[in-house]
């Protein structure tokens, strides 16, 4: 089966760390076709992923985007629509990785006429979304789509409650190679040193800056610990929100945290720097489609305390391997991260017990191996045994 993928990102986020892992099993017979340059090809070309940007012209619609700024926008994309539908010619699937790209690849996949499958990595809801984006998503899925997947049962019911065809639906969750988060003592004292925080407990939030994503209640929470707690927020801003940014310091030096709260921009050392930490926080005040901080953390071995919405429900069973806190309390949020700063043994044993899970539940290989299956059983027309990815 030869797969041609869509997204729309340049940069990096957690849909698009999940289609390299998706893509590399059809790595040599697949492309990666993007709406935007910058570090995401980078990292698809390290992975020997065969990847082209197809535009360099920005697409202006957003998430609030109305009707009318949708329509003024659609004669723009009628260059790219051409050229992903000369493009399919070459491949048995187009598969959808964004909302925009599914935009593209649905009308590309009828002039095409190559099956389209659309994995959905957000929920469609009213707070990350306005209704006509909704309802241009759920429709083209729903006519256009041959299958779905959704990351979380969480983003599987928003689709549906908004009119989407539960029958083309699937839930698979993203994987992971835990071998990607082991880390060394050593290496985690070291690091530690390097950001001056040896003594410290470090709660650590790893995120783009963004108000949804709630930096800001952490910091509440931060000043309503002791002083040996402080928080490194890893993370920049995205999509205009250096408002916020600037917000977030002007936060810190009021509650006169300067020197308890670190922000470390962007990092490419992920795994490392959630190995340092004695907790990883993940605060959203919107329900999250999936989380995939709170399985990286996971992973890492170092316990995790979510906001108790959407997918973050599917990962973390309170008190057996994480904490869930309700969105925007920060006072509860205090109250984990002192049970954490005191009750040391029993926080490691989950943490341990949480990453042994973790590792089975979200393993990369299953995970494949689940939208291999569902590929081949929705498209046994264009697949061989031969063709079957090499997991």
């Amino acid at each position: 089966m030869k797969i041609l993928f869509l997204d729309q990102s340049g940069k990096p986020g957690g849909a698009e760390l999940c289609l390299i892992d998706i893509a590399k099993p059809y790595r040599d017979r697949c492309l990666v076709g993007l709406f935007a340059d910058g570090p995401f090809k980078t990292l698809l070309q390290q992975n020997q992923i065969p990847v082209e940007v197809l535009t360099n012209q920005a697409i202006s619609v957003q998430k609030s985007s109305s009707f009318l700024q949708g329509l003024a926008s659609f004669q723009q994309l009628l260059p790219l629509i051409a050229k992903v539908v000369q493009i399919a010619q070459d491949y048995d699937v187009i598969y959808a990785n964004t909302q925009k790209a599914l935009v593209i690849g649905a009308i590309a996949s009828f002039f095409a006429r190559r099956p389209l499958v659309y994995h959905l990595h957000d929920i469609l809801s009213k707070e990350h979304f306005s209704q006509t984006n909704r309802s241009i998503a759920v429709n083209l899925a729903n006519y256009f789509a041959s299958l779905v997947i959704a990351n979380s049962q969480a983003s599987q019911q928003a689709f549906v409650e908004a009119g989407g065809r539960e029958d083309i639906t699937a839930v698979v969750y993203n994987g992971f190679d835990s071998k990607m988060y082991q880390t060394c003592e050593s290496d985690r004292q070291k690091l530690k040193a390097e950001l001056g925080l040896t003594g410290k407990f470090v709660v650590g939030h790893f995120s783009r800056l963004s108000p949804w994503k709630g930096q800001h209640i952490l910091i509440d929470a931060i000043a309503k610990c002791p002083e040996e707690v402080t928080a490194i927020l890893v993370g920049d801003a995205l999509f205009g929100e250096q408002d916020y940014v600037q917000q977030l310091h002007q936060q810190v030096a009021k509650l006169g945290l300067e020197n308890r709260i670190k922000f470390l921009g962007f990092r490419t050392d992920i795994p490392q720097l959630m190995a340092a930490c004695n907790l990883v926080a993940h605060t959203s005040t919107f329900a999250e489609p999936f989380g995939r901080v709170i399985v990286e953390a996971m992973l890492c071995g170092t316990p995790v305390v979510a906001a108790k919405a959407g997918g973050a429900i599917e990962l973390v069973e309170s008190g057996i391997n994480g904490f869930l806190v309700n969105p925007g309390e920060a006072e509860e949020l205090a109250q984990v991260i002192n049970i954490c700063l005191q009750d040391t043994d029993e926080i490691t044993a989950m943490a341990n017990h949480a990453r042994n899970i973790a590792s089975q539940r979200f393993d990369v290989t299953n995970i494949n191996q689940q939208i291999a299956q569902l590929l081949s059983s929705k498209f046994p027309q264009q697949i061989s045994p031969s063709l079957l990815p090499n997991l």
